[in-house]
């Protein structure tokens, strides 16, 4: 049996992140401090109506990162979303996070692993063995 490589593992752990983070905080609200930010960042009146969006367009991303379709472009654009969107977090909803000023360094270290898996753990057709 052949074992799974570290690549296809950290994409599995990194889909389920996007998952927990769309359907069980967003879609679900069982973490209401992420409503919280979007009324905070994009207004009240449409609050939860925009959560629940924000959560189909991550639950979008694992649908993107299993099938497994321009696995570079798919990263590059995980690490951009990450990044704006806790840039933009941390300077207009700070006192909602998770670890206030810290999250960012969280942030960070999910985009260097999303890097890292793509760009430098992914096996290339040359090296791979089928």
């Amino acid at each position: 049996m052949k074992s799974l490589p570290i690549y296809s593992i950290l994409q599995g752990l990194i889909a389920l992140v996007w998952l927990i983070n769309g359907l069980l905080c967003k879609i679900l609200n069982l973490v209401p401090r992420h409503q919280q930010i979007v009324e905070r960042i994009l207004g009240e009146p449409h609050a939860r109506l925009l959560t629940i969006l924000i959560g189909i367009a991550e639950i979008m991303m694992v649908v993107l990162i299993l099938s497994r379709w321009n696995t570079r472009l798919c990263a590059i654009t995980q690490i951009v979303v990450i990044g704006v969107m806790n840039i933009i977090e941390l300077i207009l909803a700070e006192d909602l996070l998770l670890w206030g000023r810290l999250n960012i360094v969280f942030a960070f270290a999910f985009m260097v692993l999303i890097y890292l898996n793509e760009f430098r753990l992914k096996p290339t057709k040359n090296n791979s063995s089928s």
